[in-house]
């Protein structure tokens, strides 16, 4: 089915105004989860966790991420993004505390879990307001603007992990990542809520289940929803196996925080131009070269034999993922529709959710019965069918279209 959707005014006429309500929180956040990535392997297997339970430990914050998809549609449609932001930073916040206070593996697992859960919410209610605020001909550069800067903090994040590691320890990520979360949790908590739109005078769309989500829009989510999966766990799965493989070559946890930081500065520089190209050209050339270059990266993985090497594979990675920076988030906006955007974008975020959760299990998973080259060999098979998924349904579902002009088949 075709469908025309209404024009959308937009509440702002340019990106400036989003540059101290979204883009530095983003740009904070991204700090502390930066510093925490390449921890929490490391400090699970300090804690005596094999391999394969460390990459289960790290799984669990993607597990979250996908429980917290569920009701965060509901959460933002009801209260408002300012509120949701309020309450997810709060329980990230725990979750963080109780990461930091680990005694053994599970309670480590426990506190990733509440960290992802919050994260679905703080992130579906950024997506939210700048679907809602942004003119669909600045919509890919705002989406990648916010992705480039909290892939800015990832980058200052591991740098400046590395820093209080040196100074208290492995757990110094964790408190780099407490402070990045109450920091940014307070600045969005000043934006207010833009108006919602509702069409055709409807004001019961918020008693949307997402179920009805699920079966209204299921050829797209199925679909393009597959690609937005494997796109998912190939992005995700990188902050499992390079500090595995790092941890294998002998590397200690502040080398590792130093590669993480150097591979997100690559995956910075590439974030902006990333959504210059999708706003001119369309969202798939940059989600299918995006995943390509990713998959390469993972085949490339076993042949490194030291830092060098591992660095230069995460510069690749960075490539890849700087590319797609945005990608995701530009597509839900795409062709959700304006009056239940925020329960749809929840159902959108469950499929790359759900990818981001099931890629490092699979590698804990993998890791448990073959070496770790065959789960990397398993992760670029992954991104390539995730790149042939992109190039096949994006311009079904997500043409591009002039800022004037907005037709998707839903």
């Amino acid at each position: 089915m075709t469908e025309t959707l209404p024009k959308e005014q937009p509440a702002i006429a340019g990106l400036k105004p989003l540059v101290t309500t979204v883009f530095v929180p983003a740009a904070t956040f991204g700090i502390g989860q930066g510093a925490a990535a390449p921890i929490v392997a490391v400090t699970a297997r300090d804690l005596g966790a094999s391999v394969a339970v460390a990459g289960l430990i790290v799984a669990l914050g993607g597990l979250g991420a996908v429980l917290g998809d569920l009701p965060a549609g509901r959460i933002v449609s009801r209260f408002g993004e300012r509120r949701s932001i309020i309450g997810g930073s709060s329980l990230g916040a725990t979750g963080v505390v109780i990461c930091l206070l680990a005694q053994t593996p599970w309670m480590l697992g426990i506190g990733a879990l509440l960290t992802g859960l919050a994260n679905a919410v703080w992130g579906l209610a950024r997506q939210s307001y700048l679907a809602e605020t942004v003119p669909l001909g600045l919509r890919a550069r705002a989406m990648s603007s916010f992705a480039a800067m909290w892939r800015l903090g990832f980058f200052l994040g591991p740098l400046i992990g590395a820093g209080v590691i040196l100074l208290v320890g492995a757990r110094g990520g964790f408190l780099v990542q407490l402070v990045g979360v109450v920091l940014a949790g307070a600045l969005m908590a000043r934006v207010p809520d833009p108006p919602r739109k509702v069409q055709g005078g409807n004001s019961d769309h918020g008693h949307v289940t997402l179920p009805e989500i699920l079966r209204r829009h299921r050829a797209a989510l199925s679909t393009l929803g597959t690609g937005s999966l494997l796109m998912g766990a190939a992005r995700a799965s990188r902050e499992a196996v390079l500090p595995l493989w790092a941890l294998h070559l002998g590397l200690d946890a502040a080398q590792v925080s130093v590669i993480f930081g150097i591979g997100a500065a690559v995956d910075l520089l590439c974030s902006y131009p990333a959504g210059h190209i999708m706003d001119r050209y369309g969202r798939r050339l940059v989600a299918v070269p995006s995943l390509t270059v990713i998959g390469v990266s993972y085949l490339m993985l076993p042949f490194s034999t030291g830092a060098v090497g591992l660095t230069v594979v995460a510069v690749v990675m960075g490539i890849g993922n700087g590319l797609g920076n945005g990608v995701i988030m530009t597509l839900g906006a795409d062709i959700a529709p304006p009056e239940e955007r925020a329960e749809f974008l929840a159902a959108w975020r469950l499929t790359h959710d759900t990818g981001m959760f099931g890629g490092p299990l699979a590698i804990g998973l993998l890791a448990a019965v073959f070496p770790l080259g065959w789960a990397f060999a398993a992760l670029g098979a992954t991104s390539f069918a995730g790149a042939a998924m992109m190039f096949r349904f994006i311009p079904v579902y997500s043409p591009r279209v002039s800022p004037r002009s907005r037709v998707g088949k839903l």
